[in-house]
């Protein structure tokens, strides 16, 4: 907590200071006014022009202007509104603060202002050289900026990371650019308060305390901010937000804060906020109770004011005895009073540890047991799960304390299991979520994150002495790591239980691959995060006769594996090749792109993205299986379906406001044609001179019809064809910023929201995929111009074109990756890296390539035979050994016995 502030202390400061605060509209931009963005983007300009003619008569003194929506040409709109805005008198006589992530459609603003205008903004967020770079074109415009307290590790949270960054940029700009002082505007970041998140409660002080810093230390700078960002947390309640708002601005005008992004229409005089509703939103804002954030929220409704339902909460379980609260609280997933609860518990019983073992154990057991029936389903038991840890973690100190008063050890749990993504993959929700379950169920979990090499889990094995060992893993070179790990188990003498799981893995794999290479143990496939518990409960119960049962299995996995293979007829390469996917390329004129070469987009509005999202894959990370959204009704999972929404909507709502997460991607295209199996890419359009190669592999696959074996180097045309074709290719991320959020949410011990942004952050980046292939089909390759898609209909993949990606069915190879991510420039434009296993990171990312031929469709190679194996490693460069690790999920027989029957 903050020390109090006094309204003396407010008012002598008002003296010294006295700034006068300047009111920025914001309802002038598209991604915070949805009326706004309706009619910018329906053509409607006249009534756009309403919106900001009622923000000057409602006091804003400038008009934040702001286009960027994925589906408007937004340089053409900023032109289009700003010349509107010069002819309109009323308007025309406040300033216009130019509102873009783009560099171009600032630019293009800026243009079409009359007198001095305000951009908005430029950040250190890109480095040094770029800040001086806008900074000088920004000064040539003769146009004052905001400076977000942004730099190349992220925005600035706290208030010395606040000053720290605005010090810097104060200093480049005014000794390095020559920029007058007073054009520039700092906007050091208002977060949103009275989240629950303790590390909230002080982001409204450290705005203020920051602010009088500025003033007092950086001559002639003034200070902006975007207010409504403060009550994000009582969306729905306008009456408090306003309130919120009013107590903030009080405060920070008192500080030297002289302009921000506010609805000036909508704002409460301080004298007049009703007095309760004041000292609740000052104890928030000035963070001057411990119990601020729950006093505001539980008097927040009746304050709302506008008539609308509350929603009835019932608290009859509260006359419970407390061991039956206790269990109320974890089957349904409630924080609220755990904390009182637990102490009463505490209170009632000999030690600390009894609770655990006792009412809290109890009422995970029931858990368990709804869970195991189908009673309760994944989501719930994660949130049981927090419920649970918030529990222990009111504990632990009291537990310490005991153990070292009176020297006692604490009784070990089930069992203990060590997780681990192996080396090269970054991808773990799945195993987030099965290290949740089993700690539900009494185990201790060692989760040893992601990217861990093999040396590093067993080492950390042995030291801890573990129970069990489980990987996880997504992508396909992943399955030799894990193979890697089992040999080195092996080798080492290791005998606990492998647990083997994630979305590449199968049984036929660990039965064929990974468990042959651990004879002393044993190598258990897990189907997912439900089935975990029950495997590990048996592998510490009967292990010798569930050991049996597995080896059983494999065994008559392994040879019908076996069998299939040699039944299963394919073609040789040369006969796959003649009976290639055949395209009449004749009458063909491609359409070409509007650009070559890469176009990098930085920042991109999360808002636009999130209409792309596909619902029914982030239900299915959930093991909630069914189509969105008629899941929603489905009598047995439809209530936690709708649950899990709803978390997931609202959370995605203060991700998209408060920025936890930036988006970035980069496209490009290049004049191609087809080399046999391969694909030429040429630096220009005179096809003189050769750029890259992207190989692709053929289905190899006997077929009974007269089906082509495709490659896709088939959807394009051939070299020698005479046909001017193109390639297109891209990268995206939505995880920028993820890391952050992760450890957040589990400093807090709440793993329910940590899986739910993680699971949010994945599918914005295949949404941002799907949008931004919706806007190379209609506008930057322009080959589908007229397309109008519903939502549904670019999930089902209604429209013309694919974009496959490497590693995955139509082009198994993980490596070609690299060739793209050069072609893209990725790392250096947006970040975006690969492991050594060619995995992305951060995880929450696609990359894949663009073809256009209506033809052109997906499909998976299916298993290849040796030849093509020699044929496709002397085209990439590799020997064979090279070609058969990169590629052994798909080979169609053992490269070990291949050898030895050379030998």
């Amino acid at each position: 907590m903050s020390d109090p502030v006094s309204s003396e202390d407010v008012a002598v400061e008002r003296s010294e200071t006295r700034a006068v605060f300047i009111n920025v509209g914001e309802r002038t931009n598209v991604t915070g006014s949805a009326r706004f963005r309706k009619l910018v983007k329906e053509g409607d300009y006249s009534a756009a022009l309403d919106v900001a003619r009622e923000q000057v008569e409602s006091g804003a003194q400038i008009i934040d202007v702001n286009m960027d929506e994925g589906l408007l040409d937004s340089e053409k709109a900023m032109v289009t509104f700003l010349n509107l805005v010069a002819a309109e008198p009323d308007i025309a006589r406040v300033p216009v603060m130019v509102d873009s992530s783009k560099w171009s459609v600032i630019e293009a603003g800026l243009k079409c202002l009359q007198g001095k205008g305000i951009v908005n903004s430029i950040s250190l967020k890109e480095g040094e050289e770029a800040f001086i770079r806008q900074a000088r074109l920004v000064k040539r415009y003769g146009a004052a900026v905001v400076v977000m307290a942004f730099d190349e590790t992220g925005q600035a949270d706290t208030y010395q990371r606040k000053i720290d960054i605005c010090r810097r940029c104060y200093d480049v700009l005014t000794k390095k650019v020559g920029f007058a002082p007073e054009d520039i505007i700092f906007d050091p970041n208002i977060f949103a308060v009275a989240t629950g998140i303790d590390e909230h409660n002080n982001y409204g002080v450290d705005f203020i305390e920051a602010t009088r810093w500025i003033r007092r230390n950086l001559p002639g700078a003034h200070v902006s901010g975007g207010v409504s960002n403060l009550s994000f947390s009582f969306r729905g309640n306008e009456p408090v937000r306003a309130a919120m708002h009013s107590v903030f601005l009080y405060h920070a005008i008192a500080a030297g804060m002289d302009m921000g992004i506010v609805n000036a229409g909508q704002l409460s005089v301080y004298d007049d906020i009703d007095p309760e509703l004041r000292e609740l939103c000052e104890d928030v804002v000035l963070n001057r109770r411990s119990d601020a954030t729950e006093r505001l929220v539980e008097a927040a409704a009746r304050f709302k004011g506008d008539g609308a339902a509350k929603r009835e909460v019932d608290l009859a379980w509260r006359a419970l005895p407390v061991e039956k609260r206790l269990e109320h609280a974890l089957v349904n997933g409630i924080t609220e009073f755990i904390e009182v609860d637990t102490e009463e518990a505490r209170a009632a019983a000999d030690r600390p540890l009894h609770v655990i073992e006792g009412p809290l154990m109890a009422g995970m057991n029931v858990v368990g047991d709804l869970f195991g029936a189908g009673k309760m389903f994944l989501p719930q038991v994660v949130k049981s799960a927090r419920v649970m840890k918030q529990a222990v973690a009111y504990l632990m100190p009291f537990m310490e304390e005991e153990k070292q008063r009176l020297g006692l050890t604490e009784q070990s749990a089930a069992a203990k299991v060590l997780l681990a993504t192996v080396k090269g993959d970054v991808h773990d929700i799945g195993k987030n979520i099965v290290g949740v379950v089993l700690q539900c169920n009494n185990y201790e979990v060692i989760d040893l994150g992601v990217m861990v090499p093999t040396a590093t889990i067993l080492e950390r094995a042995r030291a801890e002495k573990v129970d069990v060992i489980g990987l996880s893993g997504l992508i396909t070179p992943s399955l030799d790591e894990m193979c890697h790990v089992a040999a080195e188990m092996e080798r080492e003498g290791f005998d606990v239980p492998l647990l083997i799981g994630g979305a590449t893995t199968s049984r036929i794999h660990t039965a064929v691959k990974i468990s042959p290479n651990y004879h002393r143990g044993q190598a258990v496939y897990v189907t997912d995060a439900s089935r975990a518990v029950g495997v590990v409960s048996r592998l510490m119960g009967d292990r010798e006769a569930f050991v049996g049962e597995v080896r059983t299995e494999y065994a008559v996995i392994a040879e019908g594996h076996a069998r299939s293979q040699e039944d299963r007829r394919r073609l040789p390469l040369t006969e796959a090749r003649a009976k290639r996917f055949k395209i009449d390329w004749s009458g063909y004129q491609p359409v070409r792109p509007r650009f070559l070469g890469p176009r990098v987009f930085r920042d991109v509005p999360l808002g636009d993205i999130v209409p792309y999202i596909d619902w029914t894959p982030f239900l299915s990370a959930w093991e909630i299986k069914g189509t969105y959204p008629l899941v929603l009704d489905d009598p047995k999972v439809g209530p936690a379906a709708r649950n899990l929404i709803r978390d997931a909507q609202a959370m995605l709502k203060q991700l998209v406001r408060e920025r936890w997460l930036t988006a970035s991607g980069v496209i490009g295209f290049w004049p191609a044609n087809a080399d046999g199996d391969d694909i030429v890419l040429y630096t220009d359009d005179s096809r003189t001179e050769r750029l890259t190669t992207l190989h692709t592999l053929r289905q190899q696959m006997a077929r009974t019809t007269d089906r082509g074996n495709v490659a896709l180097a088939d959807f394009v045309a051939p070299v020698g064809s005479g046909v001017a074709d193109y390639v297109g290719g891209f990268a995206v991320t939505a995880g920028i910023g993820e890391d952050a959020v992760i450890e957040r949410f589990s400093r807090a011990n709440d793993d329910y929201s940590k899986i739910l942004s993680q699971s949010l952050a994945d599918r914005l980046a295949e949404a941002f995929a799907e949008a931004m292939h919706a806007r190379v089909r209609r506008e930057f390759w322009g080959y589908a111009a007229g397309e109008n898609l519903a939502p549904a209909e670019l999930i089902a993949e209604a429209y013309q074109g694919i974009r496959p990606a490497p590693g995955y069915p139509a082009q198994p190879d993980h490596t070609e990756k690299r060739t793209l991510f050069d072609l893209l420039g990725a790392e250096s434009e947006i970040g975006l890296k690969l492991t050594e296993s060619y995995a992305m990171w951060p995880a929450s990312a696609v990359s894949g390539l663009y073809f256009a031929h209506p033809q052109s469709h997906y499909f998976g190679v299916g298993r290849i035979e040796r030849d093509q194996i020699e044929d496709y490693a002397a085209r990439k460069g590799w020997d064979i050994a090279e070609a058969e690790r990169w590629l052994a999920p798909i080979l169609a027989y053992d490269p070990a016995t291949v050898r030895t029957r050379a030998a």
